[in-house]
């Protein structure tokens, strides 16, 4: 997860600002980028720069079957599932079983230190927009656990 915040410094955002200041993103312009060692998500950077102070927006791509282990940010962040079905959990402990299925259109705060954990645990990728403000980062509850957990079997009813 703290790959995250480096790729933001570096990547290229997907419009820049007319002269009026206004800016207009089509998916088109939008530029994804696996994020080394994340078992193929994905990362774009959409508006502002999360390493830096101010407003931004991301998307993360999650292919199926791959969720994030227990972390926290600094920020609040404010995250909307865009496609398929995101599944959340909070707390220190990674338990697939306790993950809530959110669809598209869903929206979840995760306030500033919540510690959470999220991804697809399904059959289909999952694509959620995050809004927050920066400076961003994240930082793993256990430092010794994988950033990344395979779920094969997809959360239990």
């Amino acid at each position: 997860m703290l790959v995250i915040a480096a790729l933001s410094i570096t990547a290229v955002l997907a419009a820049l600002p007319d002269p009026e200041g206004f800016v207009r993103v089509t998916p088109a312009e939008i530029h994804w980028t696996d994020i080394p060692g994340a078992h193929g998500v994905q990362f774009a950077p959409v508006l502002g720069d999360q390493s830096k102070p101010g407003i931004y927006v991301i998307r993360v791509k999650f292919p199926p079957h791959w969720m994030d282990t227990p972390h926290w940010h600094p920020n609040d962040r404010y995250v909307t599932v865009l496609q398929g079905t995101w599944y959340t959990g909070t707390g220190p402990e990674f338990d697939p079983s306790k993950a809530v299925p959110l669809g598209p259109g869903s929206v979840m705060k995760h306030p500033g230190h919540g510690v959470h954990w999220d991804g697809s645990a399904g059959d289909q990728a999952v694509i959620v927009q995050i809004i927050g403000v920066g400076p961003a980062g994240a930082t793993q509850v256990d430092p010794k656990a994988p950033d990344w957990v395979e779920v094969k079997s997809g959360p239990r009813p």
